[in-house]
């Protein structure tokens, strides 16, 4: 047990770290296409408080992170960056780009983590001697290590489970904005059960599916 607290208090900062960046994305892509609610708000920034969600930050988490099976919990969201879509040129379309940014930002917090974690790995024999000599440096690093490991499978976990095609997840407003203006009233009818269907799937341990690709993903990243 304190094995597992000790890797949790490495992977909750992580965890809402790789949020509060993934909600920072969501404003600042509606700022470049003409919304500044999120900016005005003070949502536009990498202080985790305003972005958590009790929830999809706290208890979701908490709930995976203790199922067994999972190694790294992939699932959960933050509150809801405040986005006006009358304010851009072409509101449903623009969200779309807005609702993806979440994802991709993660995405790219993965690849830069494993990019952080090969260097460090790589810089490993320079950091022989003070290893030896400073006697809390091999624990900091095991740290770091450590930290950017569970990264690369916390941002790919977010993308790929912020992508399911419901509300309130991403995958629903970017389905939104590719659907015919004709099957749009269709979809949001469906999709205003979004919470109830994934709250079913977490349920049934349909999000076990999730961690094949995660796994895949994250071998490629994280070097062996």
């Amino acid at each position: 047990m304190p094995e597992r607290l000790s890797f949790f208090l490495i992977f909750f900062p992580v965890f809402l770290f790789a949020l509060s960046f993934h909600e920072s994305a969501h404003g600042w892509v509606a700022l470049r296409f003409g919304d500044d609610t999120a900016k005005r708000l003070g949502r536009i920034t990498l202080n985790p408080i305003p972005h958590i969600d009790l929830f999809g930050t706290i208890l979701l988490p908490l709930l995976l992170f203790f199922t067994p099976g999972i190694r790294v919990p992939i699932g959960g969201w933050a509150k809801p960056v405040p986005i006006d879509p009358s304010n851009m040129k072409r509101p449903r379309q623009d969200s779309l780009w807005v609702a993806l940014a979440g994802p991709l930002s993660n995405i790219l917090l993965a690849v830069l983590s494993a990019l952080c974690l090969r260097g460090l790995l790589l810089a490993l024999p320079l950091l022989e001697d003070p290893l030896r000599e400073i006697p809390w440096m091999g624990s900091a690093l095991g740290v770091f290590l450590t930290a950017f490991e569970i990264s690369v499978w916390i941002n790919l976990g977010l993308a790929l489970f912020n992508l399911i095609p419901f509300h309130p997840l991403d995958g629903g407003k970017v389905v939104l904005g590719l659907l015919p203006e004709s099957w749009v009233p269709i979809y949001n009818r469906i999709a205003s059960y979004g919470f109830l269907i994934i709250f079913v799937l977490f349920y049934l341990g349909a999000f076990r599916v999730l961690y094949v690709p995660v796994r895949y993903l994250a071998g490629i990243l994280i070097p062996s």
